[in-house]
């Protein structure tokens, strides 16, 4: 009776070694691969869109090719390779690491561009295009730390290949955060929050500079001031919109409806 138990288990003992040799073979298929078959392997991934295939086969590069500039060029394409997969975190901790070890790399440009295309990207994702919601209505820390890796990508590398489009880009971020403050400021004059709508129209005012968002600025300030009673200031900040925005149509037709957005997608 043993002996026929031991046979019967013996082929399925071997069934099981034949299987964990052949999932530790698949596991380790790239291990005899060269750094540049890893990289055109990997590469190979990236065109067809399969990020989660690329990255561990980037991973492998870099640790393979630990020192050089290949590896380097790992980090890039494995801090894109997140970016596109809609890993932002993992995206932004690769190029922060890419930047604090190669910060004199002929390629901080471009991981400078890259990190802040990924939180540029970040305030207009598909959920934001199906809502037509507006960017200055969302949370705006990405778009801040978009602005600082273009600002300093402009100063460090104004020559560069990517720096027209930084400064391009650093323009829409500052009518978007200039737009955000008057939204809430707009949001809280509806709500008949004068005091707090003052507030959020004077941070635009002081912060931004000749941006389209301050028309709307002052006119709320203008309204909000009447609703106090206030007609003084009211008058002031009328007689200023007046002064810098002649043909405004908010003295004529108040606030505008809020159809279409008026971002566009890069």
């Amino acid at each position: 009776m043993l002996r026929a138990k031991l046979s019967t288990v013996a082929p399925l003992l071997l069934a099981c070694s034949l299987l964990a040799g052949c999932s530790t073979t698949a596991e380790d298929a790239s291990a005899n691969w060269s750094p540049n078959r890893l990289l055109s392997e990997a590469k190979g991934e990236l065109d067809a869109g399969s990020y989660d295939k690329a990255i561990p086969l980037l991973e492998r590069l870099e640790g393979r090719a630990a020192g050089t500039p290949l590896a380097q060029q790992a980090q890039l394409e494995k801090a894109y390779a997140h970016y596109r997969a809609g890993e932002r975190v993992e995206a932004i901790a690769t190029l922060d690491r890419f930047l604090r070890l190669h910060p004199a790399s002929p390629a901080a440009d471009y991981a400078l561009y890259l990190k802040g295309l990924v939180n540029f990207n970040d305030q207009l994702g598909i959920f934001s295009a199906l809502a037509r919601q507006d960017l200055s209505e969302r949370d705006q820390q990405a778009a801040k730390e978009s602005f600082e890796a273009f600002r300093e990508l402009s100063a460090r590398f104004p020559e560069s290949r990517y720096a027209a489009d930084a400064r391009s880009r650093m323009t829409y971020i500052v009518n978007s955060l200039a737009a955000y403050e008057v939204h809430v400021a707009r949001y809280y004059y509806s709500r008949g929050a004068y005091v707090a709508a003052i507030n959020r129209a004077q941070a635009a005012l002081a912060e931004y500079k000749e941006v389209p968002a301050l028309e709307e600025a002052l006119f709320i300030l203008h309204r909000s001031y009447e609703a106090l009673g206030m007609q003084q200031l009211a008058a002031d900040a009328r007689r200023v919109l007046e002064t810098n925005y002649p043909q405004s149509e908010f003295l004529s037709r108040g606030f505008k409806r809020q159809q279409d957005a008026w971002w566009r997608f890069w």
